[in-house]
């Protein structure tokens, strides 16, 4: 039987990287994990963790704002973007150190680096040669941006985290959550923000009455949101950028990012020469229901596979991964029923099918929705709306999907999220008994489907 290294050679230090390198050490492999940039990866550093705490900086200035009315006597203010990326980077920091101390004490090697496969259970770092038993490659994914003419002078999330200044005009091009997210964090922390969607309407794939919903409130704070738009060229000023669009007019700017799209960073890591098949439309590394490549050694899990960029899904696929590593189980993710959150201003929670997915998947369906102004904007003015949706199977009276725009709607939809996890029906929706006065109340009060001509063609447009 060969003798190796490692049990395990892990490539890539982001969450799904470092929690799988854990488990597996936990379960007595000899583990070895490389990162060539920043422990924590996407998530930790340029993604989930960061982009919260400017969601929380760039909502003062309306909750100044509402203060007001609740009797608080708010003085001169002002905002310092150095003192929130300064404060944010040691934030990172910090968690970069806790990745590291987790690592080190469940007894894996780390390795500082780019390993790239020489071979099905070999990998090249530093000049050395590492021979594993099995490799997981969960390398995560890296902002695209498009071929356009004047593409150097544009930005991307990982970049944003890091500007000196908070720029006076931007433009965010994309209409994803990435998208939405920073167009919410620049408009609110003062920057004169316009988002350009290529498509009609934004957020493809959501419900529809999310897409609509939040883009009415972000018209509402001030993003000037223009659908069926996309950048044709970026020219630099002495003084600005100048964006081109297609359709010839033109937009001055400070900055330009875009969120257009991630793309699984799969390139110059001899996966190819190793054996290993690459999806042709992506460069995705194509993974059967285990995790496990065209290879028989090599695993791949996360942001790479494409399959769904969440870092909480890349953690849940590193424990599936390892039991079957280590453990002799066939593990894997039941990717139905994935809540996720947009920290959007206001954000959104959804859980389950869309309205459209349930009409193609059920013969009938019911849709439960209601919008109403928060409590709390009752005194503070601000022109604000809640929306939340059921959508239920008929047949079966089960909850399908669930869906928010609204303050906390991650919070509340990841209760939900248990609800519909367990197949729990509408009748019990009605049986539980809510917390008042909440927002959450209303998912347990909505008594009325919506009527179903009505209903039918919201979902047709």
């Amino acid at each position: 039987m060969p003798t190796y290294d490692y049990d395990l050679f892990t490539i890539g230090g982001g969450s799904g990287g470092v929690r799988a390198s854990r488990m597996a050490a936990s379960y007595g492999a000899k583990v070895a994990i490389a990162e060539e940039r920043y422990l924590g990866g996407t998530c930790v550093n340029v993604g989930c963790i960061p982009k919260k705490l400017l969601v929380y900086a760039a909502h003062f200035s309306e909750d100044f704002e509402d203060a007001r009315n609740y009797g608080w006597t708010v003085g001169p203010r002002s905002f310092d973007w150095s003192v929130l990326i300064r404060n944010k980077n040691a934030e990172i920091a910090r968690l970069n150190g806790i990745y590291r101390r987790l690592l080190e004490n469940s007894g894996v090697t780390i390795l500082e680096g780019r390993a790239r496969l020489t071979g099905p259970n070999e990998v090249e770092i530093g000049g050395a040669r590492i021979t594993a038993r099995h490799v997981l490659v969960a390398v995560g994914g890296w902002p695209v941006v498009p071929e356009i003419p004047g593409r150097e002078h544009a930005i991307t999330s990982n970049e944003a985290f890091f500007l000196p200044d908070l720029p006076k005009r931007i433009v965010v091009v994309g209409g994803g959550y990435i998208a939405v997210e920073f167009a919410g964090i620049f408009q609110g922390l003062g920057a004169k923000t316009v988002q350009l969607y290529r498509g009609p309407l934004f957020l493809r794939g959501f419900d529809r009455d999310i897409r609509t919903t939040l883009a009415e409130e972000m018209r509402k704070k001030g993003v000037d949101l223009r659908f069926d738009a996309g950048i044709a060229r970026i020219d630099k000023t002495a003084s600005c950028l100048v964006a081109t669009l297609k359709d010839g007019s033109k937009i001055e700017s400070d900055a330009i990012m875009y969120a257009t799209g991630r793309a699984p960073l799969t390139a110059d890591l001899g996966l190819e020469a190793a054996g290993v098949r690459l999806r042709k439309s992506d460069n995705a590394v194509v993974v059967d229901e285990h995790y496990k490549t065209s290879v028989d050694s090599i695993y791949s899990i996360g942001d790479c596979t494409n399959r769904m960029q969440l870092t909480p899904v890349a953690i849940a696929e590193a424990m599936a991964v390892t039991r079957t590593m280590f453990k002799g189980e066939k593990a894997t993710l039941d990717y139905s029923n994935v809540a996720t959150a947009v920290f959007s201003q206001p954000p959104i929670g959804t859980v389950g099918m869309t309205e459209e997915e349930a009409r193609a998947r059920h013969p009938a369906v019911a849709i439960y929705r209601s919008t109403f102004k928060p409590l709390k904007h009752t005194i503070s003015g601000r022109d604000e709306r809640t929306m939340m949706k059921l959508v239920v199977d008929t047949a079966t009276d089960r909850v399908v999907g669930c869906h928010m725009v609204g303050a906390d709607a991650g919070e509340i939809v990841q209760g939900i999220a248990v609800a519909l996890k367990c197949g729990a029906t509408k009748a019990q929706f009605d049986a539980t008994v809510g917390i008042h006065p909440t927002a959450a109340e209303e998912f347990v009060t909505m008594r009325t489907a919506v009527p179903e001509p009505e209903a039918a063609s919201r979902a047709a447009e």
